[in-house]
Order: structure tokens, then C-alpha cells, then sequence
């Protein structure tokens, strides 16, 4: 990829979240910045998630996923949820299950659990797209995005 386009797409903006998902008894939290809604009717949203990703299979086989708004300030909970170690990320810090049994985070804006209704591999990230059946708005605030944040994924590995 060249370098005006690499600058370019580092200058695209994004939304960051804790992505959460589950299959069985396992859970995972991973942040997530490749997030569109998708539809209005139904409610779809969309989720880009690199094949190499621990939280890639447990989308594939548990079919869920939550998308936890982060605000501005809980910028410090980017590195916990970038740890490799599932069952840290969620010590000490208040969540519950949600419809779906994904981690829904209590101290966020909101969240949006979804059920997978489609997946697609159009390059090196698999799109997962969600209906959402779940939705919890606690407060108003300014989101975190990808300006308040030290660079941008722009999805080499």
C-alpha cells in the first residue's frame, strides 16, 4: 500500500468500543474501531474483526456480540481490553450478561448486543454483521473516537 494512502486512511475517523462476545462459557472483550451501522429496518450494525483475532472464533461459533460505547474519559479501558488474558479484562470492573450472555459493561454510554445474521470476508477482515436485539442507553456523553486516541488501526498487522 502506498504512503498517501496509508495517511489517508489513518485520517479516517472511527468510533472505539469494547467489542464483548461469548460461546459457551467462555467471554472475551476486544476493542473495536471498524464499526457502521448498517440498517435502519431492521437494526443492523456492522463489525470488522481481523481472522487472527481470539475474539474472531467465538463470533464464528457463538453468534453474538455487544457493542459497549466507551466515553471520552474511559479512555484507560482501551488497555485492558487489549490485554491477552480473557478473564483480566473483566476483574474488577462491574458488568453482567446481557440477552445474548455477552458482557455488557456498566459503566459505558451504552450498549448494542447483536445477533449475527450474516458474515462476509470481502479482504484480510471478516465483516460480521448484527441484528441488534439488546439495547441499554445509561448516559449522555462525548464518545471516544479515533482523534482521542494515540493513532489509527488501519488494519496492517
Amino acid at each position: 500500500m502506498n504512503k498517501e494512502l496509508l495517511d489517508c486512511m489513518a485520517h479516517m475517523t472511527y468510533g472505539i468500543y469494547v467489542l464483548t462476545t461469548r460461546c459457551d462459557d467462555t467471554i472475551n472483550g476486544m476493542i473495536a474501531s471498524w464499526v457502521s451501522q448498517v440498517s435502519y429496518d431492521p437494526p443492523l450494525v456492522m463489525v470488522a474483526v481481523h481472522p487472527n483475532r481470539y475474539s474472531h472464533e467465538l463470533l464464528q461459533k457463538g453468534g453474538h456480540f455487544a457493542l459497549n460505547i466507551l466515553a471520552r474519559e474511559q479512555k484507560d479501558l482501551l488497555s485492558r481490553f487489549k490485554g491477552p488474558d480473557p478473564e483480566s479484562k473483566f476483574r474488577s470492573i462491574a458488568w453482567r450478561h446481557g440477552v445474548t450472555g455477552c458482557p455488557i459493561l456498566a459503566d459505558c454510554i451504552g450498549s448494542l448486543e447483536c445477533r449475527i445474521r450474516q458474515t462476509l470476508a470481502p479482504g484480510n477482515h471478516t465483516l460480521f454483521i448484527g441484528e441488534v436485539v439488546g439495547a441499554v442507553f445509561n448516559r449522555q456523553e462525548i464518545p471516544l473516537c479515533t482523534l482521542d486516541y494515540e493513532g489509527c488501526y488501519t488494519g496492517r498487522r
